[in-house]
């Protein structure tokens, strides 16, 4: 078997297109497709290239790890879950339930999916098309039956029978001992999981060992609801029994330790209540945009604008997406199509990282929980899943140089101009101007690039080929003129050229 394990991997883009496979769902489909089973070691060529398509450079793969049975069981006794299986899945058994992958017993992979051997092998398909892999690492609780129980007791919150008696829902007894079952601040506690100790120098060593051999075999982790193992978060909801913080927080030690042996592995950071900042600041390659996702969703142009305005480096660091294994369908939540298609234009064309969820550029609308490992069959909209290829493909030939957000003004009878958010990719050699409309009415106005004066060529339009001619002197000065109808998109493309040498444009798709 041809095996990576602690090869060089492909050099990390510097905006990488993250794609996510919900692991357990995709190896039943490629199964199906195949009629046989197949596991992450004999994957057919043609499905990896499928889910690695031009523009996409990291593969995560989701759920990969051993899940707790005892987590399982409880999920399977909870009738809210229960009830959610059914409204994705109607006609689910109890063998379509493999328990939350965030329920985790150990950190081997599963041997449904081939063990460390498919891991290696994924990981070598993967690195032949130029891309990196990815899957999870749950920094603040385990499955109830993890093996670290009974080895590293002091790893994990504990508590007291009085404890249990009082809250039985916040509390487990596991043989003679009584832990804390996971939570955050605001929410109910989590009945298939119990509690790490943030604080604890056993739990950080664990953390450590783990991520240390995960390291030899993948590129990156993505972390779950990383905000919660900071200081302040994990004080709020436990308060004294984690005693007095130590001097370095979780995260800086736990990725300065693994960074000392593997420098170039990458942390991703799910993250939720403006904690960004806190999570690089301790290492952290990119963390979750959710703000950006909040303010597509429910804000306007305004919003959008000025959250674009943050730091460059800041901007480099934040995770963009319309979708993932947590969220609603993008296909339901931002529809019409036109919509869709702008917002999805915007979040490709921004600088970091992009996340795009399996089934998003096909349009798929049923959100599947995670304990399920199979999902309903969904026609698949050939339209959206031609733009993906187009957008993704032209995304990465654009996303070089230095970015800057670029203003769009209108004139007195013209208020339009507010919908526009645009910005600019530039190089030695040109410049990529991106325009949506964030309103679902026409718009136009003059977008204010960073262009030379003496300078002229064509512009073309990326996404659709029309070529439009500019001149950079009159750009210079009052900018470039931009109608848009409502949800609409351009990616405009052009080569410097001085005045008198021959028209060029830069369409590297």
């Amino acid at each position: 078997m041809d095996k990576r394990g602690s090869a060089p991997s492909p050099t990390w883009s510097q905006h990488p297109a993250v794609h996510e496979l919900n692991t357990a769902v995709w190896l039943h489909e490629v199964s199906r497709r195949a009629g046989r089973l197949v596991m992450l070691g004999d994957v057919p060529d043609h499905e990896w290239d499928a889910v690695l398509p031009a523009g996409i450079d990291v593969v995560w793969l989701m759920g990969i790890w051993e899940r707790s049975e005892v987590g399982r069981q409880v999920a399977l006794g909870e009738t809210s879950l229960r009830e959610s299986w059914t409204d994705a899945l109607r006609d689910w058994t109890e063998a379509d339930v493999l328990g939350s992958p965030y329920s985790i017993r150990e950190y081997v992979p599963a041997q449904a999916f081939g063990g460390w051997d498919g891991v290696d092998a994924a990981r070598a398909q993967v690195g032949r098309r130029g891309a990196n892999l990815m899957v999870d690492w749950v920094p603040n609780h385990t499955g109830p039956d993890s093996p670290w129980i009974a080895s590293s007791q002091d790893a994990f919150v504990s508590g007291t029978a009085d404890d249990l008696a009082a809250d039985p829902a916040a509390f487990i007894q596991l043989g003679d001992t009584v832990l804390a079952r996971g939570r955050d601040p605001y929410f109910a506690p989590w009945p298939d999981v119990v509690q790490l100790d943030p604080f604890s120098a056993t739990c950080r060593g664990l953390a450590v060992e783990e991520l240390r051999r995960i390291a030899e075999h993948v590129d990156a982790v993505r972390c779950d609801m990383a905000m919660l193992m900071l200081d302040d978060i994990a004080l709020r909801t436990w308060g004294q029994r984690l005693g007095a913080p130590p001097e370095r927080g979780y995260w800086d030690d736990v990725i300065m330790a693994v960074r000392s042996s593997h420098p170039d592995f990458r942390f991703v950071a799910e993250t939720y209540w403006d904690r960004e900042p806190d999570l690089l600041a301790a290492g952290f390659d990119h963390c979750y945009d959710k703000r950006l996702y909040d303010r597509l969703t429910h804000e306007g142009p305004d919003a959008v604008r000025d959250h674009l305005r943050a730091d460059r480096d800041y901007q480099r660091g934040m995770v963009r997406f319309l979708e993932n294994h947590d969220e609603p369908r993008a296909a339901s939540t931002f529809g019409p199509p036109a919509r869709y298609k702008a917002l999805a234009t915007a979040i490709a064309t921004l600088p970091g990282m992009t996340l795009w969820h399996d089934g998003q550029a096909e349009g798929r609308t049923t959100f599947l929980p995670v304990f399920l490992g199979r999902r309903p069959d969904e026609a698949p909209d050939a339209d959206l899943a031609s733009f993906h290829a187009r957008l993704w493909g032209v995304a990465a030939a654009v996303r070089n140089g230095a970015w800057s957000l670029c203003e769009v003004t209108g004139w007195p009878d013209n208020g339009s101009a507010a919908a526009l958010v645009a910005w600019q990719w530039s190089d030695s050699v040109g410049h990529t101007l991106v325009v949506v409309n964030l309103h679902g009415e026409p718009a136009d106005g003059m977008a204010h690039l960073d262009v030379a004066a003496g300078t002229h060529g064509l512009h073309v339009d990326l996404l659709t080929g029309a070529r439009y001619p500019f001149l950079g002197d009159a750009v210079a000065a009052q900018g470039l003129y931009i109608g848009l109808p409502g949800w609409g998109a351009q990616i405009l493309s052009a080569r410097r050229e001085h005045t008198g040498g021959d028209e060029a444009a830069s369409s590297s798709t």
